[in-house]
């Protein structure tokens, strides 16, 4: 039986799958993407947490890597500037893989990936245009149009994350102000909570976890009523849905299927969005976007479709 090796690197977990050509996974795991000072020292030691899991299913029956990460280049080979990662500059990955692992390795952008594993596995099967938003540490995105992942002519096309929405805003982990990430992300959603303890008096549930914020507990304290916590999400939900609003005159999809994190605020954060969206769209497009949650478990849409690389 042949298998493919999905990995999906993140900015704080690094999930890996080994996957028949029917979308089975037989086993998965994942380790820590911090707390390694090098890019070398990181594959060497997901290189020595999938030693034994190769040797089980026995290297001649690995048909191959797929790799999922922040600013992958399918064309190179290459993780160039990706902010959400420890390591900087231009890193030529699927090098790296192929001469630790001696196996073929193709690279692509992790949410690109993501939108692979959806389309062939989860709520996007049959759909040919259509834009997959990852709400994680940062916000990735890939989009497909006429059945097709777009990449543009250098591998980087559909950085929905760093387009400017809040212009002269807050400061991305890319260096410039305002991008989308930089409020609609998990990381965005707390730095919004946190400047706004700063700078409000407001009774709040999120007052006794100041400087230990999570998006979950965010969520939580929504759940529970909390009136700064749900005004936190809106606030959010504006920025999201005003720029979702843009981004469909350019492709115009069936669905915009959300993954990752804080997409599990499912109609906490969606809801809003959809108003908001639907508020300042273009007329030839209202009602006609669906917004979907992935139906695909944990990691496992992006495992997916980094496997499905390789095949």
């Amino acid at each position: 039986m042949m298998l493919a090796l999905g990995i999906d690197i993140g900015g704080t977990n690094t999930a890996y799958g080994f996957v028949d050509i029917y979308g089975v996974i037989h086993a998965k795991g994942s380790i820590s993407t911090l707390g390694h000072s090098t890019v070398d020292n990181f594959i060497e030691a997901l290189h020595n947490e999938l030693t034994p899991y190769i040797s089980k299913f026995g290297h001649g029956n690995i048909a191959g890597i797929g790799v999922g990460a922040p600013n992958g280049n399918y064309y190179t080979g290459e993780i160039v500037f990706a902010p959400n990662l420890p390591w900087r500059g231009v890193l030529p990955l699927a090098e790296l893989f192929k001469n630790i692992f001696a196996l073929n390795t193709i690279l692509t952008n992790d949410a690109n990936a993501a939108a692979l594993g959806e389309m062939k596995y989860g709520v996007a099967r049959g759909m040919k245009d259509f834009i997959m938003v990852t709400l994680g540490t940062g916000l990735g995105s890939g989009f497909v149009a006429n059945g097709q992942l777009i990449y543009g002519h250098d591998g980087f096309a559909g950085e929905l994350g760093h387009v400017i929405a809040v212009r002269e805003g807050r400061k991305c982990g890319c260096g410039r102000l305002g991008c989308l990430e930089a409020y609609a992300s998990a990381t965005g959603i707390v730095a919004t909570a946190e400047e706004w303890l700063e700078q409000r008096d407001t009774i709040t549930l999120l007052r006794e976890r100041k400087g230990k914020i999570s998006a979950m507990q965010l969520h939580k304290a929504a759940l529970e009523g909390d009136k700064l916590a749900l005004e936190i999400f809106d606030y959010t939900a504006k920025i999201l849905g005003q720029t979702l609003a843009d981004i469909i005159t350019i492709t115009s999809p069936q669905a915009i299927i959300f993954f990752g994190g804080l997409a599990n605020s499912g109609d906490t954060l969606l809801v809003p969005v959809k108003k908001y969206m639907e508020e300042n769209i273009l007329n030839i497009y209202k009602n006609k976007v669906e917004l979907l949650i992935s139906s695909l478990p944990g990691s496992d849409a992006a495992i997916l479709g980094a496997s499905a690389l390789v095949w």
